[in-house]
């Protein structure tokens, strides 16, 4: 896996990161290649700054960790995230409504954050810890429907993060349709390396210099 490093969303979304950390975070993902650089949405203008010319994208988290918020206030802070210079959305599903089976509420809040996001690309997490084998293959559809590239197993925030056996559910739900990101836990590189082996396209990672053995 000697290009691993392009899998990596460089990822600090603690409560505590400092502006400090984030530049580091920034030059570490510069120097190796990592596909992004993921942070808290406040810090989008200085990722932006910092990564400029670099082909390095920002990525902002939306509705994070909880998704439990108005879709109106997700779609304003994707928009306002974008227009500070983020290419790539990664929003929390509202897995309460997923749980009550109100898939039109679930579909049209993840619409709502891809529509306000354009041109940026959308990730939904769909925190798989909490779901059933069933709400995951109905988030992965939602997702789909409500037009979002990307499917995200977790925050890292929850109750547990990446699992192999989930990707594989993903990916078969949604095949070469939409892509699939792995994220929380990861800190090795042959985890890594099998989460990739099992159909994901992209790794939210914390450990980035670490996983890159």
């Amino acid at each position: 896996m000697e290009n691993i490093a392009k899998y990596i969303d460089h990822t600090i979304l603690k409560a505590a990161a400092t502006e400090a950390e984030v530049r580091k975070y920034c030059a570490e993902a510069k120097e190796h290649g990592f596909h992004s650089v993921c942070v808290n949405s406040c810090y989008a203008p200085l990722v932006s700054r910092e990564l400029s010319g670099s082909g390095v994208t920002t990525c902002c988290v939306v509705g994070f960790p909880l998704g439990a918020m108005l879709t109106s206030a997700k779609a304003f802070e994707a928009k306002a995230a974008v227009e500070a210079g983020a290419g790539e959305i990664d929003m929390v599903i509202h897995v309460g409504a997923l749980k009550d089976r109100k898939d039109d509420l679930v579909r049209e809040d993840i619409r709502a954050v891809v529509e306000a996001a354009k041109p940026a690309l959308v990730k939904v997490i769909i925190e798989t810890c909490l779901l059933t084998e069933e709400e995951k293959v109905r988030a992965c559809r939602l997702s789909e429907e409500a037009g979002a590239a990307f499917v995200k197993t977790s925050t890292g925030f929850s109750t547990a993060g990446a699992k192999t056996e989930d990707v594989r559910l993903m990916k078969k739900t949604v095949g070469d349709r939409l892509k699939v990101k792995a994220s929380g836990g990861i800190h090795t590189p042959a985890f890594a390396r099998e989460l990739i082996e099992a159909g994901a396209d992209r790794l939210g990672v914390s450990a980035g210099m670490q996983v890159l053995g």
